[in-house]
């Protein structure tokens, strides 16, 4: 094995980024720091590179190793070749809670990587072995990083949606599109799963027809369909929705997230000029989201869009403990927005 670096160089040297990918751009290296706190695009990251390995040699080994439970030893056994030198893959999970042993091994690992061997680390986060990851994304010559971030904004589930579809083969309407997006939008695991099923089960273009068939009830209970209703002033439907929804065991508080959503991506685009695709750059939207906004405030003022709004942050306050009734807080807000804040 390599001498350790000095303190003065391996802080110079960890100022060198190895190169980043995202989750579905992974490809082999010696090391792969899969990095991030989306677990769900992590697994698909390492599954892919899995599958990539096996088609390139079929006799690929596959070792797994939690870090937070190592046998000093184990990564160095596990990397050497075999009498007939296969390729192997050894993952490595739970890097974010490691035992001093394995750092210790996986530190003196980086400085002479073995022969026909890709270790994958797999770190969620937080600052447990920030010694090691620092190394590995200063070990510029044999590492990459795959970086598996949330995806927080309704454009990045959309994009990933829509990638789903399209990597498939499969014509989706954009209308059905956003109406599955928007019905597990809260769970990225279960969006997958939903494009999976539209794909596996569909022979033709998937319409909203078809996203209704499957996934009805969680369509209609879902608190974007509530919200839609009341922007659009169809206050009965709107509150028929918001009814059935909490009966249902819906939580009050994503109900006014998506209410939130709405409302504000609306007070983004009202004073914006200039293309959708322009306003879709500028606010971190997708275009049809911007499109949708437009429609959305047709019949809307200034001042019933900021009283809306108003309402909102009293009936989130409200929904989170400062307030005795939340339900009635909820159909307030109904209320006001299919009124459009009159």
């Amino acid at each position: 094995m390599a001498a350790p670096r000095s303190g003065t160089a391996a802080k110079s040297a960890a100022k060198v980024a190895i190169p980043q990918l995202g989750w579905n751009a992974v490809r082999p290296a010696p090391i792969v720091l899969v990095s991030g706190t989306q677990g769900f695009l992590a697994d698909r990251a390492i599954r892919s590179l899995r599958d990539y390995l096996r088609v390139e040699d079929p006799s690929l080994e596959v070792n797994d190793i939690e870090a937070d439970s190592y046998a000093p030893g184990e990564l160095l056994t596990l990397a050497s070749p075999s009498l007939f030198a296969e390729p192997r893959l050894i993952r490595v999970t739970n890097v974010e809670k490691c035992s001093d042993a394995f750092l210790a091994d996986a530190l003196d690992y980086l400085g002479s990587p073995a022969e026909g061997a890709y270790v994958v680390l797999r770190h969620a986060g937080g600052v447990r072995g920030k010694k090691l990851l620092d190394a590995v994304r200063a070990s510029k010559a044999f590492a990459i990083e795959v970086v598996c971030a949330e995806l927080k904004k309704d454009s990045e589930k959309h994009d990933f949606a829509a990638a789903e579809f399209k990597a498939a083969g499969k014509a989706i309407r954009p209308a059905a599109l956003r109406a599955v997006v928007a019905a597990f939008s809260d769970d990225l695991a279960e969006l997958a799963g939903a494009c999976a099923q539209l794909i596996s089960d569909s022979t033709a273009e998937i319409t909203e027809a078809t996203v209704t068939q499957y996934y009805g009830g969680r369509v209609e209970t879902n608190a974007f369909a509530v919200a839609d209703a009341a922007i659009a002033g169809r206050y009965a439907e709107a509150l028929v929705g918001l009814r059935h929804a909490i009966d249902s065991g819906a939580d009050p508080v994503p109900i006014v997230a998506a209410f939130a959503s709405k409302l504000r991506t609306m007070a983004k685009v009202q004073g914006g000029r200039g293309s959708s695709a322009d306003l879709a750059r500028q606010f971190g939207l997708a275009p049809w989201q911007v499109d949708r906004a437009r429609r959305d405030l047709a019949g809307w003022t200034d001042r019933g869009l900021g009283r809306c709004i108003q309402v909102l942050a009293d009936t989130d306050a409200s929904v989170k403990g400062a307030g005795r009734d939340p339900v009635y807080a909820l159909e307030r807000m109904v209320h006001t927005v299919a009124g459009r804040g009159r």
